[in-house]
């Protein structure tokens, strides 16, 4: 999973090199056809309206703004959609090179959200060059229709709970939950589910690009981010000034091979989940004294009691509902996404073996998007039905169960990842007939895009990456040797000059560069036993980081 606020798992549906092959020739056609299309719409207009605010309910300087584009490129006269655009402006107009679109992955990352209450804060040093643009795609966030199931995601969803085993799976009861999900998705839903694709972003994105008078658009993207990147690429060769890819996904692998997918990125997890515990051991002292010589035995010890006893979490009081086994593995998952949360993971462990598993709580209800007056946002939806309609998904619901036994006996803490979660997918039944799915090979007479990939990525393990350049063809790669999803702009000041030189410039950094990660794992301040019921600053960027793996 990329993603999703859940990590519900990575999977495309299956597929063959024979099948990409028979494609090509296709393919390369509707590549052609986008710049027509593109061309029979009308660049829409975009009337900016301020919209964003700091935590203080300040002006933070963004702008908002809503394009009207067709619903389905082939109609454009037909039914629209409200995209929603936010934009943060250089800071330095004089020597302004243009504007940055920046995706934060998912599908389903609500960047539009994250720059209204940050403004150009993560990005600032591109912030000074570029105005900052975001854009909700179609059907998700504040852009209109938004995808909405409708249902309580830990209830009835790709990542609900309680999450089966082959020692106790109803088999009946688990795809019955899966196609009332499904049912209910497509009740609470119209057209849009046809229309979600990532090449349909893509050509709202080449639309939007020219609505903000760029020539050539400039773009930063992560994880899911990265398919996005390379879709338009792929679609418009001539149409981007600079693409960087940071945490990419194995482009064709995501489209076609989806069980090999998701196998690949749970495992990585279960490997950054062993590097979490050998950093523990090493500095108990960032650990927040969590497990001692043994964080390993002491995390299993500590699943196994709370799946017996669920732990209570008295301090978070929008939801003090206690903390079970599948709780702990949900709020591991996520804060393995970021090196950065290391220490926030620690902390609510320690402070769990204590008896109170009120981070962790805090941490669960972030990642199903629970909002403290108990109602759900609808990521997860968005995440599914994105990925739903243009992957090749199994069609066989035995494939779902046989690769959930599969990761259950391979995988003992992140199962859960692939699998029997991704039965709703294999009962899906719309497909967006305008995605594009490859080739992604980058001509060389267009620019080269700069792929970023970290060694130990828990989410788009590194050997996919490498996999992607190799499929561009046209790509240079800058290797961060670290922990977590997404180089840029937290992990190194290695990373950081290679990218801002590119994106400013359009300078590449020399071929093979390697950057060692400088994030340190540290305990949150304030300690551990004075955390506030709500975290406070010990989870103040959160959210934007959550936002980041969607």
């Amino acid at each position: 999973m990329l993603l999703g606020p859940l990590l519900a798992a990575l999977v495309a549906g299956g597929g063959s090199a024979a099948a990409v092959e028979d494609r090509t020739v296709e393919d390369r056609a509707l590549g052609d056809r986008a710049v027509e299309e593109r061309r029979d719409v009308p660049v829409p207009e975009l009337a900016w309206a301020a919209c964003g605010t700091t935590p203080e309910g300040t002006a933070a300087g963004v702008q908002c703004a809503t394009a009207t584009l067709p619903i389905d490129y082939d109609d454009p006269d037909g039914e629209q959609v409200g995209i929603a655009v936010a934009r943060v402006p250089a800071r330095d107009a004089a020597n302004r090179v243009g504007s940055l679109f920046v995706n934060l992955g998912g599908p389903g990352g609500t960047i539009v959200d994250v720059l209204q209450r940050g403004g150009g804060r993560t990005w600032a040093a591109l912030n000074q060059r570029f105005d900052l643009v975001g854009v909700a795609p179609r059907g998700v966030g504040q852009s209109t229709p938004a995808v909405d199931c409708q249902v309580n995601p830990e209830e009835l969803g790709v990542s609900a709970q309680p999450f089966p085993t082959p020692l106790d799976i109803d088999v009946d009861a688990h795809v019955a939950r899966a196609q009332a999900y499904v049912d209910s998705c497509l009740a609470n839903n119209g057209d849009i589910l046809a229309h979600v694709s990532t090449a349909n972003v893509a050509r709202d994105m080449d639309l939007l690009r020219a609505a903000v008078g760029d020539e050539q658009l400039t773009y930063l993207g992560y994880s899911y981010g990265t398919f996005l990147g390379a879709t338009y690429a792929a679609l418009f060769p001539e149409g981007y000034r600079a693409l960087v890819l940071d945490s990419p996904v194995d482009l064709q692998q995501y489209v076609d091979d989806p069980l090999a997918n998701g196998t690949a990125q749970t495992a990585a997890f279960e490997r950054e989940l062993q590097r979490f515990f050998e950093a523990c051991a090493k500095d108990q002292g960032a650990c927040s004294g969590f497990g001692g010589a043994r964080p390993s035995t002491a995390y299993d010890a500590l699943v196994a009691l709370a799946e017996r006893a669920p732990i209570p979490a008295p301090r978070h009081e929008a939801d003090p509902r206690p903390v079970d086994g599948d709780d702990i593995r949900v709020a591991t998952t996520t804060l393995l996404y970021s090196k950065q949360l290391w220490g926030i993971l620690g902390a609510g462990l320690a402070q769990a073996a204590a008896g109170d598993a009120s981070v962790l709580r805090l941490v669960v209800d972030l990642a199903y998007n629970r909002q403290n007056d108990g109602s759900y946002a609808p990521g997860s939806d968005q995440f599914f039905a994105i990925s739903a309609a243009e992957r090749h998904w199994p069609r066989d619901i035995d494939a779902y169960l046989d690769k959930g036994a599969e990761s259950w006996a391979a995988f003992p803490h992140f199962w859960y990842n692939s699998g029997y979660s991704d039965t709703p997918w294999g009962l899906w039944p719309v497909r967006d007939e305008d995605a594009y799915e490859g080739p992604f090979t980058v001509p060389a007479s267009s620019p080269t895009p700069l792929v970023v990939a970290t060694t130990y990525d828990p989410a788009t393990p590194y050997n996919g990456g490498v996999r992607t350049v190799h499929e561009l063809g046209n790509a240079r790669l800058v290797t961060m040797r670290g922990d977590g999803h997404g180089a840029y702009p937290a992990g190194s000041p290695c990373v950081n000059a290679a990218v801002e030189s590119y994106l400013v410039d359009l300078t590449l950094p020399a071929e093979g560069l390697v950057c060692e990660q400088t994030t340190p794992f540290t305990a949150p301040q304030p300690a551990p036993a004075e955390v506030p019921a709500d975290a406070g600053a010990l989870l103040d960027d959160l959210g934007a980081l959550l936002a980041r793996i969607r």
